[in-house]
């Protein structure tokens, strides 16, 4: 490759003019069995196929840096194994040694790994250019090569299947050290996050299960049931036209499902899991310390390490200049605003059909779906956001690509951290919106009789009298539910398949080489250069493993973070998320350890220090949590109205001790419309205001606090309108404060860790003026 100084060059040009011997100055390494890289490519007899010409070009580029090219043809395919020399690695080890930021590392000394020469190749292929100006990248888009891929090491494969990829160590530990050799930090980092998130769920999700079952315990008893249950209040038209009134009573199912996630403990348990955000989070950033301080990554710089591969790559290489464009920053502003804009409009839309399918569905025929048209339609509608989200991901994915092109980033990391931040801003506005619509919009801007509000002809949706929460409820359990089910499934048996159908092309191979009875083909150790037949094979055995790019972790990252969103922002609506997220995360770990170890094509290590740009958002996502629960609970839920009763309008506020103080509550929520108000006369039609095809009715119920003579605002409106945000403002300033104490109580570095890398930069520091008084001795 090159030398470290040009005297170096000399003195070793000099010893061979002068008759010294000229055998290596360090014992050979025998020959690997292992190529770091395989590139595949369609066979062309024609030599003068433009094609053609253009894998020559490119594999006599590889050449030239040395990299020694096996080429095998097999069918139609032709397969290049590439192997680089020993020098590219020394340079890389000598540069590590002399830089700012890496220079602690374990690759400074000792012999460089498999995952190491793996990173490296890959970044060689990725940046060797053609004479027509095209990389790898540009020739694999237009089929000059059809694949890529590293090799699995057979022998650790094995190992890591046999001790962490099976379904039978759902609850054993990880070996983590092991995934960081083989996989590199970056990977093992994402498994020690999923770990940790995973056992920490374990509390959150027991809490959740009391407080449900606190919900629970109360079922048959709580006056708010009994009163809607044995309710006789008719309740206005739920749709224009075709719908009419109806029962309180009929909604005794609904009530009792909507007291299990809108009680008490719902409170309690958001504020527990706005604190449990943080503490996870705090207690995350140590275990990362420890694990990253061991694997001598604590101070890893990803950009530095990214310039060394290129000084490697080409020593007379120019950096890639930081660039700032207010014009570019603008116009990717603008865009990612539009962008925000056309998801926000999709879940308009998601409304605007709920708005229509409700009255549709309870014009129809089946009696079921007439009698629970808002619920049926609430569920389909969560089924059309999950199919919305499955369709955006792709365009959201596209979009965010282009969005960094535009910005033209000065590295890869530089690069992956914009993709990151664009990327999850579009998903969580693609998975929330509708969220946040059920959450906090749902049956407040719906009007009233005589002034509802519409869309086209058809009216808003209005919440049942027990609330709102059931409905996000509903929603986020069909969503987290489908996503992750399905997503598992389809992430699974995808590869599997794919590993099935391709065991049969090994198996003939393998007894075409049966007659080979070379000891190379079974030596374990790499003494001996392999046939060709065992190579084909290896290649071949990865080659019809499932395809992997670089996008396979941000993938897992992406969902685990969803996940994390689902767990924290609306779980005052669905305390049971956790537990979902708990059984979820047990499959998950195993589930993708299984893919990456045995279905997937191998992963191209990745060295860093963190799991990057991830804790921001993680960080961003807690803030957020406190909000959106301290709204939930205080604009969404009813515990601010039952509170206002229960001390202001309820029986023990007036006195009264014989009876519940929550008695009269639904009541008490309820407003009246008279068909003698002209207004009111024209939204119901006749045919709506008769209760089984009989009783004619001239008043119903309606949810809000309006006067029945006039339908304005009534005083108690005002005083529990003001409670809501008096408590909204107190809730996320007491859970604000709790945070800041709990990140200042938990440092980030555990004290063990700072004395590790104390005692270690002494020792690094102590052996380099050894060495030097050394070398400065050898020379006198």
């Amino acid at each position: 490759m090159f030398y470290k100084t040009v005297e170096e060059n000399i003195e070793l040009c000099d010893r061979e003019k002068d008759g010294y011997s000229t055998e290596p100055l360090l014992p050979s390494m025998p020959t690997q069995r292992t190529f770091d890289y395989v590139l595949v490519a369609h066979k062309i007899d024609d030599d003068t196929d433009q094609k053609a010409q253009r894998q020559k070009a490119f594999v006599q580029q590889l050449e030239k840096k040395n990299i020694s090219v096996t080429r095998i043809v097999h069918d139609d395919k032709v397969f290049f194994g590439l192997r680089a020399p020993s020098e590219i690695f020394e340079d890389y080890k000598y540069l590590l040694k002399v830089s700012d930021s890496c220079n602690w590392c374990g690759d400074v000394r000792g012999s460089v790994t498999q995952a190491t020469r793996i990173r490296i190749v890959h970044f060689i292929l990725h940046h060797t250019f053609i004479n027509t100006g095209e990389n790898l990248g540009e020739l694999l888009m237009s089929d000059v090569f059809e694949t890529m891929f590293c090799l699995h090491e057979r022998k650790k494969q094995k190992y890591l299947t046999k001790k962490w990829a099976r379904w039978s160590g759902l609850f054993t530990g990880q070996p983590v050290n092991d995934v960081k050799c083989y996989f590199g930090e970056k990977v093992a980092l994402y498994y020690l996050w999923l770990g940790w998130y995973t056992k920490l769920l374990v509390p959150a999700a027991a809490l959740g299960v009391v407080v449900f079952l606190y919900g629970l315990a109360f079922f048959n008893t709580s006056p708010l049931i009994k009163e809607v249950c044995q309710s006789n209040i008719t309740m206005c038209p739920r749709c224009d036209k075709r719908c009419t009134v109806w029962q309180l009573s009929d909604t005794c199912t609904y009530a009792k499902v909507s007291h299990l996630f809108d009680n008490e403990g719902t409170v309690a348990f958001a504020m527990f899991m706005a604190i449990w955000a943080t503490l996870f989070l705090e207690l995350w950033k140590r275990t990362r310390a420890r694990h990253v301080s061991k694997w001598k990554v604590y101070d890893w710089c990803e950009e530095e390490e990214e310039l060394i591969m290129k000084i490697v790559n080409d020593p007379d290489c120019q950096p890639k200049q930081f660039r700032h464009s207010y014009i570019r920053s603008t116009l990717v502003l603008i865009l990612v605003t539009l962008m925000l804009m056309l998801i926000i409009g999709l879940a308009h839309a998601l409304v605007v059909f709920r708005v229509v399918a409700a009255p549709l569905m309870s014009e129809g025929s089946w009696e079921f779906i007439k009698d629970h048209a808002n619920t049926v339609a609430v569920m389909l509608g969560a089924v059309l956001h999950y199919l919305t989200i499955q369709i955006m991901t792709r365009v959201n994915r596209w979009v965010s690509l282009k969005l960094c092109d535009i910005e033209k980033t000065n590295s890869f990391a530089a690069t992956e951290r914009s993709f990151t931040v664009k990327m999850f801003t579009f998903q969580f506005f693609t998975l929330f919106s509708s969220l946040f619509y059920v959450a906090f919009f749902l049956g407040r801007i719906n009007g009233h009789p005589g002034n509802y509000v519409r869309v086209a002809e058809w009216r808003l949706e209005e919440c049942h009298p027990s609330g709102c929460l059931t409905d996000l409820f509903i929603q986020m359990a069909v969503i987290m539910l489908l996503k992750q089910t399905l997503n598992n499934i389809f992430e699974f048996t995808g590869p599997w398949l794919k590993s099935c159908l391709s065991r049969n092309t090994a198996k003939k191979l393998q007894r075409k080489c049966g007659h080979c009875y070379r000891k190379a083909c079974r030596d374990e150790q790499g003494r001996v250069e392999p046939c060709d037949i065992c190579k084909l094979r290896d290649w071949l055995r990865n080659y019809h493993l499932a395809n992997i790019d670089a996008f396979s972790l941000f993938n897992e990252f992406l969902e685990m973070v969803v996940q994390f969103s689902f767990t924290t922002i609306f779980v005052a609506a669905f305390p049971l998320a956790p537990l979902l997220a708990l059984i979820n995360n047990i499959f998950e770990i195993r589930l993708d350890a299984i893919k990456m170890v045995r279905l997937e094509r191998r992963l191209v290590p990745r060295k860093t220090n963190d799991i990057g740009i991830w804790t921001k958002v993680l960080e961003a996502i807690g803030v957020l949590a406190v909000i959106a629960n301290g709204l939930v609970i205080g604009v969404s839920s009813d515990f601010i109205p039952r509170l206002a009763y229960r001390y202001r309008y309820g029986p023990c506020a007036t006195g009264t001790t014989h009876t519940h103080c929550m008695q009269g509550y639904i009541k008490d929520t309820l407003s009246t419309a008279y068909l003698t108000h002209p207004a009111v006369r024209k939204d119901f039609l006749d045919n709506q205001m008769v209760i089984d095809n009989k009783i004619n009715v001239t008043q119903c119920s309606y949810r809000d606090y309006r006067s029945d003579e006039d339908y304005s605002l009534t005083s108690q409106f005002w005083l529990v309108l003001a409670v809501r945000f008096a408590f909204v403002i107190l809730f996320e300033h007491v859970v604000v404060v709790c945070k800041f104490i709990a990140a200042w109580f938990v440092p980030n570095n555990p004290i063990q860790v700072k004395n590790d890398r104390l005692h270690d930069k002494l020792a690094r520091l102590k052996e380099e003026l050894r060495a030097m008084k050394h070398s400065n001795s050898t020379e006198v």
